[in-house]
């Protein structure tokens, strides 16, 4: 096996090498060296005359296994040409999980090299392609530093997206917001020294059903004027996560050529500092009308998704969908592993959290429970941004939302995290992609191509 291109890689689950049927010679190396199958653990097999044979790979037991649990397998390999073999479960998940867990984001110095991945054979290829190069694209976006992904350089990226795969495109930015009627934007916005816009991408049969993203895209959040600690700031080149997922998810449905309208409407900013800025107690009226009275400019994302929201609302979306890296409360509540979704549609909710859970980009939903719109009163305006009392912060922002979504017949929002503070399978450290397997799950089962 040693002259061999493609390394085999026998997955085990603990308790049950012997369903492995390895050569005795194995089954002895594997007993002598405690392997039983635990999970994340390689163990390498020799050959008689000392080369590698294969790798014994242990998936652990059945119960709470992740769905990629492959992923380990990737992220802890030599540079190589792998193949899975065993009992590794269903194809397309497997070879999914290994190749994100090889994922690695080596921009600013020389990495590790990553393994790569032969089969399995019976995955459906396409889709492992789609969705590790959907979750690759998020990932990389939220691992830039803003100083390369600014409002401008992100405009770039989403243009050359755009191109890639013939969305048509249009940019508002500036002052022409303004004129526009995107004064949200254009408030958090003005105080760069980079204009803020809104992007806006289409692709699709226009009789098809309709189905907007929306993703917050702020490129660097300081909080504003009500700023942020030192801790709180340092990754916040993560708070464009939310567009950075929808382009993702865009490339999935591109992909697949799902029968939708596709739209996606990204408000980029930076949440900069200067005289410009936009103030703690400013009235700010919004595209649909409504007027917002800022309690605190760190909640800043909601401001801008709010015009955009409107403008999808406008043309009656059959379902509106945003992803946002929107509230630190969303993290206290679940953590950062599991976003928090809020549905109008209870059925969808339910839809995403199964597709979710299967392929191991779970949900779960929180309620949007209509008595806490009391804690966002103002005394001056329709609305305050920032609720009273520190209570139910991320229900009173998807409750905020929720105020500048009236036509669309279905919207959902995922108040997702964006980053993995530690790596886990399939997983690694850093920007991470979130909702993209579990709307795209959704959508493929919606609006087959």
């Amino acid at each position: 096996m040693a002259k061999a291109s493609i390394i085999p890689v026998i997955c085990v689950e603990e308790g049950s090498l012997a369903a492995a049927e390895l050569p005795p010679m194995h089954g002895a190396w594997a007993a002598a060296n405690g392997f039983t199958g635990q999970r994340g653990r390689l163990l390498a097999l020799p050959e008689a005359d000392g080369g590698l044979a294969a790798y014994l790979f242990g998936l652990g037991k059945p119960a709470n296994r992740p769905a990629l649990v492959t992923g380990l397998a990737g992220a802890a390999l030599a540079a190589g040409r792998y193949r899975l073999e065993g009992a590794y479960g269903d194809p397309t998940l497997a070879a999914i999980g290994f190749r994100l867990g090889a994922y690695r984001y080596d921009r600013y110095r020389e990495g590790k090299p990553a393994p790569e991945l032969a089969g399995p054979g019976r995955a459906d290829a396409a889709e492992v392609d789609r969705l590790v190069e959907a979750a690759v694209l998020a990932r990389d976006l939220i691992n830039t530093p803003p100083n390369d992904l600014g409002p401008d350089a992100f405009e770039a990226e989403i243009r050359g997206f755009a191109a890639a795969r013939k969305m048509k495109i249009k940019v508002i930015a500036g002052d022409e917001l303004l004129r526009a009627n995107f004064p949200m934007i254009h408030a958090v916005g003005r105080a760069s020294t980079q204009a803020p816009r809104l992007i806006d991408l289409s692709w699709g049969n226009a009789r098809d059903p309709k189905v907007t993203l929306v993703g917050k895209g702020v490129t660097f959040d300081t909080g504003g004027l009500d700023i942020k600690n030192p801790a709180g700031m340092l990754i916040m080149k993560k708070d464009m996560g939310g567009a950075a997922n929808v382009l993702g998810l865009a490339h999935a449905i591109v992909s697949a050529r799902l029968r939708v309208r596709l739209r996606v409407l990204i408000p980029v900013v930076e949440n900069a500092i200067a005289g410009a800025a936009f103030r703690p107690g400013d009235v700010l009226k919004s595209r649909k009308g409504i007027t917002v009275e800022i309690g605190n400019t760190d909640a800043e994302g909601r401001l801008i998704l709010a015009d955009a929201l409107a403008l999808a609302d406008e043309e009656h979306p059959d379902l509106l969908i945003d992803l946002a890296t929107l509230t630190g409360a969303a993290r206290v509540a679940l953590g950062p592993d599991l976003p928090p979704l809020y549905s109008t549609d209870d059925a969808l909710a339910r839809e995403l959290m199964d597709k979710g859970a299967a392929s191991d980009d779970p949900l779960w939903q929180m309620p949007l429970w209509s008595p806490y719109d009391a804690m966002m009163n103002s005394k001056i305006a329709d609305v305050n941004n920032a609720g009273s009392g520190g209570f139910a912060g991320s229900v009173t922002a998807a409750l905020f939302l929720r105020r500048f979504v009236s036509e669309a017949t279905t919207w959902a929002h995922l108040d997702i995290y964006g980053w993995a503070p530690e790596a886990r399978p399939g997983r690694s450290h850093g920007g991470t992609d979130q909702g993209i397997r579990a709307i795209y799950g959704v959508l493929k089962r919606r609006y087959p191509a």
